[in-house]
């Protein structure tokens, strides 16, 4: 029986935890074998039918994850807590306290916003000013903690002056290399905390 599975919304998400996933040590977990499953029908499918979808994996892993945009999901006005309470409690009835659900806001975009170092350096940025600074300057709004308010559209502007497609293999890369001590993304933390408890360091 292996550790973990994880249903996800899209491939881009799969991608990015495989990169966080792949460092136990910068999550303060021990090694875990996992796999992941992708929801055809993305963010509103993993909503509505992903507590199911998991319900036939419950005798081939330990534990499992369901993550899922927020944006996207039909959840209409019910907020992101909200929406995890509700899937935490379908996970409930067939995985007890071995499941749990992570609705990322707005998306998992906001997770490839940590360093703007290690995002340049992953990207190949080409200009001299950080990249936050060049996103200011062509009309993007932050948060008070530094992320752009519209983390996916900023981040197709970065690839778009990189010459880079917005590709899986690049949000693996950047999922390996940006610092998982220090994101403060709340659906993250949710995240690590839950994968802490399941798999203790020690």
């Amino acid at each position: 029986m292996k550790d973990l599975i994880v249903l996800v919304a899209d491939k881009n998400m799969q991608f990015a935890m495989q990169g966080g996933l792949h460092r136990p040590d910068s999550l303060a977990i021990r090694p875990i074998s996992f796999d992941f499953r992708q929801h055809p029908g993305r963010d509103g499918g993993t909503r509505s039918t992903g507590a199911q979808m998991l319900a036939l994996e419950k005798t081939r892993f330990s534990h499992a994850l369901l993550v899922l945009d927020h944006e996207g999901s039909g959840a209409g006005r019910m907020g992101p807590l909200e929406l995890e309470s509700q899937l935490d409690e379908q996970l409930k009835s067939t995985w007890g306290g071995r499941a749990k659900s992570i609705v990322i806001a707005p998306e998992v975009d906001i997770w490839m916003w940590g360093s703007d170092n290690k995002l340049a350096e992953v990207l190949k940025w080409p200009k001299r000013e950080p990249i936050r600074d060049w996103l200011k300057e062509s009309g993007a709004d932050f948060s008070t903690n530094g992320k752009p308010l519209r983390p996916k559209e900023a981040l197709e502007a970065v690839f778009r002056i990189c010459k880079r497609p917005r590709s899986s293999a690049a949000y693996q890369q950047i999922g390996s290399a940006i610092s998982l001590t220090r994101c403060g993304d709340p659906a993250f933390l949710r995240l690590k905390a839950t994968l802490q408890n399941w798999f203790p360091k020690d």
